[in-house]
């Protein structure tokens, strides 16, 4: 047994290295883990980078602009509204009424002229429609119907065969079906309750079309893209994206709202294909300086290059403020002498808005330094709007003013 446990064998000892070694070896390790760090860190920064491109083009070439010749058509047609419970026209006030009632009823075979008609469950109505580009015959599309006449609602109403007429003056839609009113009217002896338009309603997919409109998108050989929003800096950037995705030279810049394409080669009879692509293409659009002001309503909306120049601003009014409160001065009671008199009570107060002062906006300062600095001076929208004029008259309002 004791041999036995001579001739086993014993496990080594760990060899250590020279202090020399370990430390280069330790510093090996941690260059190694430094460098690791280093790529990631690079991998963020790069992925970092593509995400605040992207997050700068935020607007696809669709979103900005119109292809030519893929538009949509204005529809118009004259028309009557049935089965109303007693709110339709008048037809001692609308003539035009009572005479397209009884052209209708003499197309039916129904001879109305020698009898007075007396019914107001009838009503004159213009009715409007879209009709979206590449429609095809057969498909429907909606329409709008308003009253014309006198009438008071179109609750309940059918609309009979209406044609619908473009520009040109052809038909290309035929409407007709039950209306869908969102509004209503209830009278009273003494009160009436209107909600909504009671004299307008919609019929979805009320008309059938009836007339295309010839366009042979596949047989052109170029294309141009028209802006929304003309602007040289945005038809340059849509016309270099495009370049950079096709690969060549094939869209160049006509004006601020016109950016033309050539098909080149790659998408030779494939022209949607090619729409598709490109419109997909993000960019960055540019804009204007400007303020838009609505006087009536007081809104006011300035973009995100609106600059102003060192300017001081001083806003403040005076008013003056007027109560009267007259009083009643009666005798005791029972009292011989004396008798009532109305004593006169006025309260004058005058506001001359003392603790408003004078505010400086440095030269450059940014669209939200300048909200900042008016609404620190207690500055309302109407006032405000007095106030982006004269810093417009003086010239220190580096963007135009639009008034609606």
């Amino acid at each position: 047994m004791a041999l036995a446990a001579d001739n086993q064998v014993k496990p080594k000892k760990a060899t250590r290295l020279p202090r020399a070694r370990r430390a280069a070896t330790g510093l090996g390790r941690r260059l190694a883990r430094a460098g690791a760090v280093i790529a990631i860190g690079a991998a963020v920064l790069a992925a970092g980078a593509g995400w605040s491109d992207t997050a700068h083009a935020q607007s696809r070439i669709k979103d900005i602009v119109n292809f030519e010749g893929v538009r949509d058509n204005l529809l118009i047609g004259y028309g009557l509204v049935v089965g109303l419970n007693g709110t339709g026209d008048s037809l001692n006030s609308a003539v035009f009424t009572k005479e397209s009632l009884i052209g209708m009823l003499e197309r039916l075979g129904v001879n109305a002229r020698d009898d007075s008609l007396g019914t107001d469950n009838v009503a004159a109505v213009m009715v409007t429609a879209t009709l979206p580009p590449f429609s095809r015959q057969g498909s429907r599309i909606d329409v709008e119907v308003s009253a014309l006449g006198d009438s008071s609602s179109l609750q309940g109403g059918t609309l009979l065969v209406t044609p619908l007429l473009g520009a040109d003056g052809e038909v290309y839609a035929v409407a007709q079906g039950a209306l869908a009113v969102g509004g209503f009217q209830v009278q009273g002896a003494a009160e009436t309750v209107v909600r909504g338009v009671p004299t307008a309603g919609r019929i979805a997919n009320g008309a059938i079309i009836e007339r295309e409109v010839p366009f042979a998108l596949e047989s052109l050989q170029q294309v141009e893209l028209n802006l929304r929003n003309p602007d040289f800096t945005t038809a340059r950037r849509v016309s270099r994206a495009i370049n950079a995705f096709v690969g060549v030279e094939t869209s160049r810049v006509l004006d601020p709202a016109t950016v033309r394409v050539e098909v080149p080669q790659s998408y030779d009879g494939r022209l949607v294909e090619m729409l598709t692509d490109i419109e997909q293409l993000r960019v960055e659009p540019d804009q204007l300086a400007r303020v838009v002001i609505d006087e009536k309503s007081g809104v006011i909306v300035m973009g995100e290059n609106v600059r102003i120049n060192r300017v001081a601003i001083a806003q403040g009014n005076l008013t003056i403020r007027i109560t009267e409160t007259p009083q009643v001065s009666q005798p005791q009671p029972f009292s011989n002498t004396g008798e009532t008199a109305i004593v006169p009570r006025t309260d004058i107060e005058i506001d001359e808005n003392a603790d408003r002062r004078l505010g400086v906006l440095e030269t450059g300062v940014s669209l939200q330094e300048l909200v900042n600095g008016l609404n620190a001076l207690g500055v309302g929208p109407r006032d405000m709007i007095t106030i982006l004029q004269a810093i417009k008259t003086a010239g220190a309002l580096q963007a135009d003013i639009e008034v609606m």
